[in-house]
């Protein structure tokens, strides 16, 4: 049996597949119907409209619909788009068993235990008939898959076979008067819609199951004389042909498998049984340890069937689809339908070569798993599962290609993997003395060589190479010289795909691709959340690989994208151009045509061939945001910019990738005050000071200007900006451009404007100017105010700016491939230059309507700052409608050709850390806490982060030095490697040192189990939770640490909860009924034997003083079974004989010491056997069910 998918759940009674998307219906016996995708293992929805057990369920061919029955005596039809009930169908008086869908009338078929069965019409939403004769439950009741027949089971022993003939007539509108009056009769006096054809009578007991052959006259039931019996009928009559006997409980459901000639049934022993239809024997059984089975489904298309059980369901397949076959050059040869078959890729012939012969099979998964090739001598290894692992090798005559008639004796041997290592030698894998036979064409041995680790697997890895593969792990071994050539650590590896050139590897797990160079040295790793089935190299170094339900490709540096979806799985073969080979489930050879333009073109970027990428742009239907947000994030903004049109996000590519000209272009475009304060900075940034001008002028900042003015040392302009501020009668900004200008007259001046005398006064005196002072002095009269004595006035003058006036000088570089190369064909280029030469911005500001040049004029004229009697009747200055003019000219930046080529930076340490790793510990440490908290939310379901985060800081912080070159350089960042030494080389990173190792986890509980002994339990308390958070995050280097570590979480789990559990207890005062309890709960915490006992007295001597007698006596017995000292032990003693005089208790506690029982972790009460609980995905803890979907309160 091969699991593809299980769930945990209520009793399942009801199963059924959906015909075409990978969807299948789970109705419960609590009532609710679940809706599971078994290829992502999601649930997607829930009905819970039934009032108890639903036990019958089925989807609807073609419609979105599903009908059920419960036993509330209700069918109900849903719609599963519409999540909702669409009607009711009553009339039943008993439980219903099952209900199903006719797959061409609108009808639907119900059993139930009132003895009936009921076929209803789903679109009318009546009964249309009801089919009476069984006199005790019925159980079942299905459809011909093609005729008009029915099948049910009942109690009473019978299988009966009903012809629904006349109700498909009686459906179809009457011709004329006399049909309808004779079905109008019929309806008045009861008709014949529905008549027994055949009563299978053979079991001794109630028949649980009853099903059609889908193509041959054959019916199979099973009922409670443990039997699975075979039927064939004909025209007239049907008879019992074999009975098939294994099964130790009833069988509770069984079907033919609608692929295979086989028989599956499964039942209340426990178990799964498969039957061989034509020898009528048993071929397999599944068994589970505690879960009862109740019902069986088969998917209508695939090869999929689906068991319901005690606590769940599961979706299973009986067999591996997955052809056999091997690559080599322009040749496939593959297995199907036991023939070994060839095909041409540049031709597609496809030709037949020679029969395999396959031994009589007596259990299923006998067919080959692996195909090995030897092109020189046109020989070929077959390995299967036969006899534990056997392997056939054939040499294929020169002239059977295309015949397939030559049958030959193949040479056999056992060994569970073989693979052709050169070309007349083949390795066998002998698992049980862990080493490789390598034998010649004639099937004799000619070398041994033991391996260096316990493998289980062998893979080609080049002439005279082994890829060896164990749980965790894979190496390549030299056979000749018997050295590692190269070793990673992996998740278990079930492929192994190798480039054309053999430079590269892609080794696929179940969920996961780690690509590698041909040393093994790692390059990246891909995860996938749904199961990896194949792949294939392209000529340029691209893997392309398949998923359930996609097509993929992976680039060398770890990217990775969707090619097209999937309707079936399918395993590839080989992958030229824009062509995909492949082979399906059943084995046929097939090309997909694929549009590799957008995996083509990220390579081209990633290998820096920038005339591929300019010739893709101009010519190829490129867009869409993923391709804008790839390139933005491989930091090409600029290539990105040529395939925007929004301007908001022209204007965000064109500030990123530096280019000033478009941004202006988008700023005009957009004109927000947002967007121009942004461009002022990132103009700023770059030095470009005729931009930032002009963004400041945009926007009317003002205080901008004046200070960008200072900085690059422009007086004259500065000077202007003065007298805007004072036609804009702006106080301040007059004395801030005063201020920058050195102007101390001005100063005085403005203070004096502004009321602020004393202020004028000592501005005047301090700087000199004498005449201004005394003036001032005789204004202020007594109210002079003092200066201060003995203290120097120094003079506040602006310093000489570095450069004056310009843009300020910039790191020349190369003209990039991309500037201006693709402005002709994409339509947007640079920003048209603007007329007139860059320079004296100043004279093309408009304030109030009016040209700077106008401005001054009217203040030589000395017209500001006084207003003349004659001006009022004007109205004098309009200083309310200042504004801006819509446009002003936009400087030009030069574009100067230079020789200097800017460096490409290398990668980051830290990044070259998050891609090699999938430990949520290396991701933090390379400062990645992003994907680490991702990593242990889908590892180990952590969702509450907050306690690791002092942790993660500590990685971080560990895993890296800083070095201080001098003071005005930026600190180095250094990256301190695991294992590092003096001969390693300088272009290979290790992974990262981390500060958390098992060893300190080994004091903390030694720590922690003294400070349990001593009574510090809240100390003790915190040790144990800081190793529950610890271990997330500490990496382990053998599958015993692994064993260790799992231990080590039970134990915490253990010691956290009992001392939760005793803190509580210490806080309630009040309550000595919770009191007894909890110190009760104590006792049943799986710790160490002493601190067992030290629970036990506690909980005794609790007990005992609220005077619950025969509870302490329970405990005295447990700790008198193993004494550890005599203290406890007279102890005990003594509270045994004081409660055998009355062994009663006082108050009724909510413990049954004889019920086993887990402790909920939240609300501290006993959960016992049999009770549903749900449990921690990391440290198992146990809870009730209400608190499913809360955070974990143990860690």
């Amino acid at each position: 049996m091969l699991t593809k998918f299980e769930t945990k759940s209520n009793r399942v009674k009801g199963l059924s597949f959906h015909p075409k998307r990978p969807w299948i219906l789970a109705s419960l016996h609590s009532g609710v119907i679940q809706l599971w995708d078994y290829r992502m293992g999601t649930l997607i929805d829930r009905f819970d409209e039934h009032d108890g057990p639903v036990r019958g369920v089925h989807f609807h061919m073609s419609q979105p619909l599903f009908v059920s029955g419960g036993d509330d005596y209700k069918i109900k039809v849903w719609n599963y788009k519409l999540h909702r009930c669409l009607f009711t169908l009553l009339g039943h008086l008993d439980y219903i068993r099952t209900v199903q869908f006719h797959h061409e009338h609108p009808w639907i078929v119900s059993a139930s235990d009132d003895q009936t069965i009921r076929i209803w019409n789903w679109q009318s939403r009546t009964c249309i008939s009801v089919l009476t004769g069984h006199n005790h439950y019925v159980m079942c009741a299905t459809f011909h898959p093609k005729e008009d027949l029915v099948v049910s089971a009942s109690l009473d022993q019978t299988v009966r076979v009903w012809d629904i003939g006349s109700l498909r007539k009686k459906s179809v509108s009457p011709a004329d008067d006399i049909l309808r009056l004779s079905q109008m009769n019929t309806d008045l006096f009861g008709g014949v819609d529905s008549v027994v054809k055949y009563v299978l009578e053979g079991h001794d007991r109630g028949v649980n199951w009853a099903a059609f052959h889908p193509t041959l006259p054959l019916i199979v039931s099973g009922a409670d004389d443990r039997q699975v019996k075979l039927w064939r009928m004909n025209e007239t009559k049907a008879w019992e042909v074999d009975t098939l006997r294994g099964h130790m409980n009833n069988v509770s459901c069984v079907m033919f498998h609608p692929k295979q000639d086989i028989i599956v049934s499964n039942s209340e022993d426990k178990s799964i049984r498969v039957w061989d239809v034509t020898k009528r024997t048993g071929l397999q059984t599944f068994r589970r340890e505690h879960d009862r089975f109740w019902i069986l489904a088969a998917h209508p298309e695939m090869n999929l069937l689906a068991a319901g059980h005690d606590s769940g369901m599961i979706v299973f397949k009986l067999e591996r689809e997955r052809p056999a076959f091997a690559v080599s050059g322009d040749s496939l040869f593959y297995v199907k339908d036991r023939f070994l078959r060839y095909f041409e890729f540049s031709t597609q012939r496809e030709a037949q070569v020679i029969p395999i012969r396959r031994p009589g099979s007596t259990s299923l998964n006998q067919s080959p798993r692996t195909l090995s090739y030897s092109p020189t001598e046109n020989a070929v290894l077959i390995c299967s599962d036969v006899d534990g692992g056997s392997y056939e090798l054939y040499v294929i005559p020169k002239d059977s290609i295309g015949r397939g008639d030559s049958l030959q004796d193949a040479k056999r041997g056992s060994g569970s993997s073989a693979i052709f290592v050169a070309r007349n030698r083949f390795a066998v894998l002998d698992k049980s003395n862990n080493q490789v036979l390598i034998k010649n064409l004639k099937n004799e041995v000619v070398k041994k060589s033991g391996l260096p680790v316990p493998t289980d697997a062998i893979f080609y890895a080049g002439t005279g190479n082994l890829l060896c593969r164990s749980e965790d792990r894979v190496l390549i071994f030299d056979l000749q010289q018997r050295l590692v050539l190269g070793d990673l650590q992996t998740p278990f590896v079930k492929y192994v795909v190798w480039s054309n050139d053999m430079e590269s590897v892609a080794l696929l797990s179940k969920h996961a691709i780690i690509i590698t160079n041909k040393k093994l040295v790692h390059q990246c790793t891909l995860h996938e959340t749904i199961r990896v089935k194949s792949g294939a190299w392209d000529d340029n170094g691209v893997f392309i690989y398949t998923t359930l339900n996609h097509i993929k490709y992976c680039l060398p540096n770890g990217d990775s994208g969707i090619i097209r979806t999937l309707d079936v799985p399918i395993y590839l073969t080989k992958v030229s151009g824009n062509t995909l080979f492949c082979l399906d489930r059943d084995g046929k050879s097939r090309t997909i045509i694929i549009d590799a333009t957008e995996y083509i073109f990220k390579l081209s970027l990633l290998r820096k061939r920038y005339d591929h990428v300019m010739s893709m742009i101009r010519n190829s239907q490129l867009c869409g945001e993923a391709v804008i947000a790839y390139l933005q994030q491989k930091g090409f903004p600029e290539v990105a910019l040529h395939f925007v049109k929004d301007e908001k996000t022209r204007f965000n590519l064109a500030l990123e990738s530096g280019n000033i000209q478009i941004a202006v272009a988008s700023a005009k475009e957009i004109d927000d005050k947002d967007h121009w304060y942004r461009l002022g900075v990132e103009a700023l940034r770059q030095g470009n000071a005729g931009i930032v001008e002009y963004a400041y002028q945009r926007t009317k900042n003002f205080e901008r200007l004046s200070f960008l003015y200072l900085i690059t040392g422009n007086l004259e302009k500065l000077s202007k900006m003065l007298k805007i501020a004072e036609v804009k009668n702006d106080v301040m900004g007059q004395f801030h451009n005063a201020l920058y200008l050195g102007d101390i007259r001005e100063r005085v001046k403005i203070l004096e404007n502004a009321g602020h005398l004393p202020l004028a006064y000592i501005t005047a005196s301090v700087h000199g100017l004498q005449d201004v002072a005394e003036r001032l002095a005789a204004d202020l009269g007594d109210d002079v105010p003092p200066l201060p004595e003995g203290k120097e006035p120094s003079l506040l003058m602006p310093s000489t700016p570095v450069m004056c006036g310009g843009d300020w000088p910039l790191l020349r570089v190369m003209k990039g491939i991309f500037e201006g190369g693709l402005d002709n064909s994409i339509g947007r280029g640079a920003v048209d230059e603007e007329e007139g030469e860059e320079g004296d911005w100043g004279e093309d500001l408009d304030v109030d309507g009016l040209q700077n040049g106008d401005i001054t004029a009217i203040l030589e004229d000395g017209e500001v700052g006084h207003e003349n009697e004659e001006n009022e009747e004007e109205g004098g200055w309009d200083l309310e409608d200042l504004e801006l003019p819509p446009e002003a000219d936009t400087p030009k930046v030069s574009g100067k050709s230079s020789v200097f080529v800017a460096p490409t930076p290398g990668m980051p340490v830290s990044q070259i850390w998050t891609q090699r790793s999938s430990l949520a510990a290396e991701h933090a440490a390379a400062g990645n806490f992003d994907t680490a908290m991702r990593l242990l939310s889908r590892q180990l379901g952590i969702k509450n982060f907050a306690p690791l985060k002092s942790m993660f800081l500590d990685l971080n912080t560990g895993s890296h030095s800083y070095l201080r070159a001098f003071s005005s350089a930026p600190v180095v960042s250094l990256a301190v490697e695991r294992g590092w030494n003096e001969s390693a080389s300088p272009n290979v990173r290790g992974p990262p040192a981390l500060v958390f190792n098992s060893s300190q986890l080994d004091e903390k509980v030694n720590a922690g189990y003294k400070a349990t002994t001593a009574g510090k339990f809240t100390e003790a308390l915190r040790l144990f939770l800081n190793i529950l958070h610890t271990i997330p995050l500490i990496v382990v280097e053998s599958r015993r640490e692994v064993d260790e570590i799992k231990e080590l979480i039970i134990i915490a789990k253990e010691y956290v909860l009992g001392l939760q559990m005793e803190l509580r207890r210490r806080e309630l005062k009040d309550d000595p009924v919770r009191q007894q309890e909890l110190a009760a709960y104590f006792t049943h915490c799986n710790l160490r034997p002493a601190h067992s006992k030290l629970a036990l007295q506690n909980a005794m001597s609790v007990c005992f003083k609220a005077r619950n007698l025969a509870t302490a006596a329970n405990f005295a017995r447990r700790i008198l079974e193993n004494p550890s000292n005599d203290n406890q032990a007279r102890t005990a003693r003594q509270v045994l004989q004081a409660a055998e005089r009355n062994m009663t208790d006082a108050s009724q506690l909510n413990y049954d010491f004889r019920n086993p029982f887990v402790i909920c972790g939240a609300t501290y009460v006993p959960i016992y056997r049999g009770q549903k609980d749900v449990s921690c995905p990391y440290c198992t803890a146990r809870f009730v069910p209400s608190q499913e979907g809360q955070l974990c309160t143990v860690r």
